[in-house]
């Protein structure tokens, strides 16, 4: 479904991503960890256009899309969100997730044509409202929830383009307890699809258990690990100097 071959990003003389080949398939979950400064979402960045790439190729379902700005490697299929949510402020919930679906289905960015003859986009984004739990607030602005309610509807937007794959850059930051598994279901039900290709950034080894089929580990820019997550969380190397924690810790 997606693979980068030899992707690579210089600042000057510093190396952030530095040759990294990795193919990713449809029904898997990937989750890219390593420590803070290990071109993670670099690497993420490279991948869905936010920067262009010093070297390597970025190919979606075999189509080169290394020259593509940002906006069209979104229409072709890459979703992503952000470490910082990327939502419009002064809209209304409702109006943010139907603008999403209204994109999707080719409707340009006329919310009173939607609103007179599109009942049925309006229909689709209750509907993702409903999954995120933020149906009761649709009528708020975007920029009036609390950072926890921003993630959800980031989520929301993102299922509402309905992409072939699924960047989700750490989440659950910043959330409370209590709204994590809101986040952590709708990313199950995606996978459950088989027909998706998800790719994750978490520091929350917790949640890379539960959810990875397979974990890549980057550090210094570099490919250092990939495989099976029991296999990559219990090789000392990893646990001692890529993710920093206890081989206690790491054990199922």
């Amino acid at each position: 479904m997606l693979e980068t071959r030899g992707l690579t990003i210089r600042f000057g003389g510093h190396v952030a991503v530095n040759a990294v080949s990795c193919a990713f398939a449809a029904g898997t979950l990937t989750a890219i960890v390593g420590p803070n400064g290990a071109g993670k979402t670099t690497y993420f960045n490279l991948v869905s256009g936010q920067l262009p790439a010093s070297a390597g190729q970025v190919l979606l379902q075999g189509r080169d899309i290394t020259a593509l700005p940002a906006p069209l490697r979104t229409k072709a299929g890459l979703g992503r969100a952000f470490q910082l949510t990327q939502l419009f402020p002064n809209l209304t919930v409702l109006e943010n997730v139907r603008l999403a679906v209204q994109a999707r289905h080719g409707g340009g960015l006329n919310l009173l044509q939607v609103w007179l003859d599109r009942r049925d986009w309006i229909d689709e984004a209750r509907a993702l409202l409903a999954d995120v739990r933020l149906d009761d607030k649709r009528d708020a602005l975007a920029a009036s929830l609390p950072h926890g309610d921003q993630r959800k509807l980031e989520v929301a937007l993102l299922m509402a383009l309905d992409p072939l794959v699924y960047m989700f850059d750490e989440p659950t930051a910043g959330m409370s307890v209590d709204e994590v598994p809101v986040v952590l279901d709708l990313i199950r039900s995606l996978k459950a699809r088989r027909d998706r290709c998800i790719l994750l950034v978490e520091h929350k080894m917790d949640v890379v258990r539960e959810l990875a089929d397979r974990i890549v580990v980057l550090h210094n820019g570099q490919l250092v690990a990939d495989g099976e997550p029991a296999a990559v969380i219990a090789s000392p190397i990893v646990q001692q100097a890529y993710l920093g924690i206890a081989a206690e810790e790491a054990a199922p």
